[in-house]
């Protein structure tokens, strides 16, 4: 009889327990996961989420925090976006900054592509500390480089054309793109390329055919570093281009928005906002390839 009566309480126990240990996995995982993840994205997220709402809030409301909730629009327009895009030159300013940095980010995976393989591949003498002296160039702060970069720019006749910039921010894009594509090419395995040779093919067979195809997900994880950095440049932006409608976005909303101390805060957020979506589509269209060359690459 005392074990008949003892079984109820043992099962409700053994019920009670399960349950338990889910309450304390389910708070447990709000603790270390949710609300940390939480915290991070809504300071990521927060300053897209004010530049839109100033680009999209009238004067009145902008300058009146006593009438008006500063987080909410009561009445949307579109006077600032309408103002940046007619009333500036806002349009050739995008245009400006679109051609230099696709134009840099072609230029820099060129380089670096053909320089990483050399270094990777061709193991000649020194290879190691060539590629390190590559990285270290990186390092270099670039406001040392500006007085001899800029003395070859005015010489070659590139003062205050989009073509200067196209020239000097490959000086800063090469040594990292090529230090990045050297760890990925030394995770392709080479007995491919040794195949390849026996077979006749040459080199640059090689690295067009086999090597390349291999390493799209390193070449578009360098390409979006080189267009990101490409596209907000500002030291270089700011001195080698004077006249207005060669700046670059980055440069143009802060010399061409702010007239001595009155600052367009509706048509700088706009700016600003239009000069992220351009950066916010391409990764969109390649984050899947940039999330697998940091996380892995091929495999024998």
């Amino acid at each position: 009889m005392s074990d008949v009566a003892a079984s109820p309480g043992n099962t409700n126990t053994a019920s009670a327990a399960p349950e338990t240990m889910a309450w304390d996995s389910k708070a447990r995982r709000v603790v270390v996961l949710y609300l940390p993840l939480a915290c991070f994205v809504i300071i990521l997220l927060f300053p897209f989420y004010w530049m839109a709402v100033t680009a999209f809030k009238p004067n009145a409301e902008l300058y009146d925090f006593q009438r008006f909730n500063p987080f909410w629009i009561s009445s949307p327009t579109l006077d600032h976006i309408y103002h940046l895009l007619f009333n500036t030159a806002y349009p050739r300013w995008l245009w400006t900054t679109m051609l230099v940095a696709i134009a840099s980010t072609f230029l820099s995976l060129v380089a670096s592509t053909l320089a990483a393989y050399a270094i990777q591949r061709l193991r000649f003498r020194g290879s190691q500390y060539v590629g390190l002296a590559i990285y270290l160039a990186y390092l270099v702060p670039p406001s040392i480089l500006f007085i001899p970069l800029a003395t070859m720019v005015v010489q070659l006749g590139l003062f205050d054309t989009p073509f200067a910039l196209i020239l000097v921010y490959p000086t800063f894009l090469v040594p990292f793109c090529t230090w990045l594509l050297i760890g990925y090419f030394k995770s392709i395995p080479y007995e491919l390329e040794e195949c390849a040779l026996i077979d006749g093919a040459t080199r640059l067979q090689i690295l067009r055919q086999i090597t390349l195809p291999l390493a799209v997900p390193g070449l578009i994880s360098a390409g979006i570093f080189s267009f990101t950095l490409s596209w907000n440049e500002f030291i270089y932006a700011l001195a080698f281009i004077q006249s207005s409608e060669n700046k670059t976005v980055p440069v143009a909303i802060l010399t061409e928005l702010v007239t001595g101390d009155v600052y367009q805060w509706g048509a700088l957020m706009a700016g600003s906002l239009l000069g992220s979506l351009p950066v916010a589509i391409f990764y969109s269209f390649f984050v899947d390839y940039y999330v697998s060359s940091l996380t892995g690459a091929v495999k024998e």
